[in-house]
């Protein structure tokens, strides 16, 4: 096989039009495995226990309804067995919803028009699963190590499709997956954790207004000490690769509901936000100080609450050969020196790392446009990215590498 833009085009569009909002990504993953097949690969498609997963202690939290879970593995024949080093590519095919804005395309429509694939996960990252699928089927059985690309589902809500994946299999020397990330050599993301405060005040008639405490107002407070813990997190940044974003670790504060009538003193508040855990910082410090700095600033009024994904930060050192492996793989496909990032956000990098698997992240432009309307991806960028992927596959010869 030959790669070729129309092909991958062809691919990603088929894909796209199958809508796999996380909760519901059986259809797509059963879409790739027919792709795969047409490629001569050897897809399966398995369903994890999800009673398990969720009282395993490790989980790592979800946010969407579920129930069921499925995942799925493309290889291609013959590839199993012998000593030879194995390789994952990993990648998400569950994508956020589409919004209430009009789209040019349609979110769906897997619209191929301006050089470009349109639609809901063309770049987040249904692109970069189809390079990866494509890479392999032009590497084959005779590449010198084992690739295997892994697909799941839940990345959006914390991670649990990749867990669930890794319980079954983490026999790997090494992982890439081809998030957007500009043709960088990621190799450093933020964690990142979710919670919920209840600020509790007193009820009474506007009237009386001196009778009630308000809730509002006793929210204040913790609003500016969120914003006093964000500049604390973001001093004398310690990765090197962190230190060139604008914003390492954020503190969001993305929803607020209060009150119930217009006239009323307002007697509860809840505020829902994000908080960015640095790299090397445990999931439980992270917690104890945004906890230390709510009580600080809420007298006692406040309770708070970790609910959905729960990302731990992860990184890669960059003399390590695989990160260098596939810094070299881009500069030589993009033909610019490629550098090594670091990201703000949480990944599925993270599950790799824990359990001792070198994972670097790499992939096309473009990552301003996922969870966007009109989300899209160039696909020029995809021919770069699939040759990078086989570049990566080919050049991994060895377990000494990862």
């Amino acid at each position: 096989m030959k790669l070729s833009a129309e092909g991958l085009a062809r691919d990603v569009a088929a894909l796209v039009g199958v809508p796999s909002v996380t909760g519901d990504e059986r259809a797509a993953l059963e879409r790739l495995g027919e792709l795969a097949e047409r490629l001569g690969l050897m897809p399966t498609l398995y369903r994890h226990d999800l009673d398990g997963l969720r009282s395993h202690p490790e989980y790592p939290g979800e946010e969407t309804t579920r129930s069921e879970l499925w995942g799925l593995s493309v290889s291609a024949p013959g590839a199993g067995g012998g000593e030879r080093p194995r390789l994952a590519l990993a990648g998400h095919v569950d994508v956020v919803p589409a919004g209430s804005e009009a789209w040019r395309y349609g979110p769906w429509s897997g619209a191929i028009a301006d050089g470009c694939v349109w639609g809901r996960g063309a770049v987040d990252m249904k692109g970069g699963v189809i390079a990866a699928l494509h890479a392999l089927a032009v590497a084959g059985p005779e590449a010198a190590c084992e690739t295997v690309l892994v697909a799941v589902s839940s990345e959006e809500d914390g991670g649990l499709g990749t867990f669930a994946a890794l319980q079954r299999d983490a026999a790997f020397d090494a992982c890439l997956i081809p998030e957007p990330v500009g043709f960088d050599a990621v190799c450093a993301q933020a964690g990142a954790l979710t919670f919920q405060g209840v600020v509790h005040g007193v009820g009474a008639h506007a009237a009386l207004r001196l009778q009630g405490a308000s809730a509002i107002d006793r929210y204040l407070p913790v609003h500016a000490a969120l914003a006093d813990h964000e500049q604390r997190l973001n001093r004398g940044i310690e990765h090197p690769l962190m230190r060139d974003l604008d914003l390492p670790y954020p503190v969001v504060v993305g929803r607020l509901t209060a009150g119930e009538w217009s006239s009323t003193v307002p007697d509860r508040l809840v505020f829902e936000g994000r908080l960015g855990v640095r790299v090397g910082e445990s999931l439980g410090d992270a917690r104890r100080e945004l906890e230390e700095a709510i009580a600080a600033a809420g007298g006692g009024a406040v309770e708070v609450r970790w609910t959905g994904g729960q990302f731990a930060s992860a990184h890669t050192p960059t003399d390590h050969p695989f990160a260098e492996l596939v810094r070299d793989s881009l500069s030589a496909e993009t033909g610019r020196p490629a550098r090594f990032a670091g990201i703000p956000s949480g990944t599925d990098m993270r599950l790799f790392t824990a359990r001792g698997i070198p994972c670097v992240m790499a992939g096309t432009p473009g990552l301003e446009r996922a969870h966007a309307v009109n989300e899209h991806v160039r696909i020029d960028d995809l021919l770069v990215l699939a040759r990078v992927l086989a570049r990566v596959v080919g050049g991994f010869t060895s377990p000494a590498r990862s």
